[in-house]
């Protein structure tokens, strides 16, 4: 399943598997109040992955961000 969130005034997909069995809104806000809290708190290595960021991919209690440069992709935890 896709869904779209935006993200510093950018459309970003955001792709869950078939078999989540958490709320996909709780999972939503979970990620939103995580990205939001490592772009301003985060390290240098995490902030140039989210302003370069093209899609979000949500396995389990991770979210793997996947950016611009494959060598910038990371997993953040969401509990």
């Amino acid at each position: 399943m896709r869904i779209l969130i935006n993200f510093q005034n950018v459309q970003v997909p955001v792709y869950f598997n078939a078999e989540t069995k958490q709320p996909i809104q709780r999972t939503l806000k979970l990620l939103t109040s995580a990205l939001d809290n490592k772009l301003r708190n985060g390290k240098n290595a995490l902030k140039k992955c989210l302003n370069s960021l093209i899609s979000i991919e949500i396995e389990g209690s991770e979210a793997i961000l996947h950016s611009k440069s494959e060598f910038d992709t990371l997993a953040l935890s969401l509990y």
